[in-house]
């Protein structure tokens, strides 16, 4: 499958739900500090984990979901690559996608392209940026 393919496709699903996360960016930046303790109420009350952890993790399958959404809850940033699923299913790069963007509303998270075959996604007290490079 191209990249240029599986880059569309990607696009598509976390543009339409752009909309919605503009709405909730705007919610968060009128508050000045947002506590882990919002999204995580059984979490220690610490404002982020000691030590956070940039995380490549390749997605072979939708069992892999969970590895991921579990190094998100634990504070990591995680960049995943959907090339080996986008070859074996695009409808299963669709969940994939779908799914992780829904998890990172639940927990406030955030969720962005990263060229054509990757995410990045991350935990409440992380933002991306969107905005025009000068």
């Amino acid at each position: 499958m191209s990249n240029v393919k599986l880059g569309r496709i990607i696009e598509r699903i976390l543009g339409r739900k752009d909309k919605d996360k503009t709405e909730n960016e705007k919610k968060r930046t009128d508050q000045s500090i947002i506590s882990t303790a919002t999204y995580y109420p059984n979490a220690p009350k610490t404002s982020r984990p000691e030590k956070i952890y940039i995380k490549a993790q390749i997605l072979q399958s939708l069992e892999d979901l969970d590895d991921v959404k579990n190094e998100v809850s634990a504070g990591n940033i995680i960049i995943v690559r959907l090339g080996p699923l986008a070859e074996k299913s695009t409808d299963d790069v669709k969940r994939a996608v779908s799914e992780l963007y829904d998890f990172t509303q639940q927990i406030g998270g955030d969720i962005a392209r990263l060229g054509e075959e990757r995410i990045v996604v991350t935990p409440p007290f992380v933002g991306i940026w969107r905005g025009k490079s000068t």
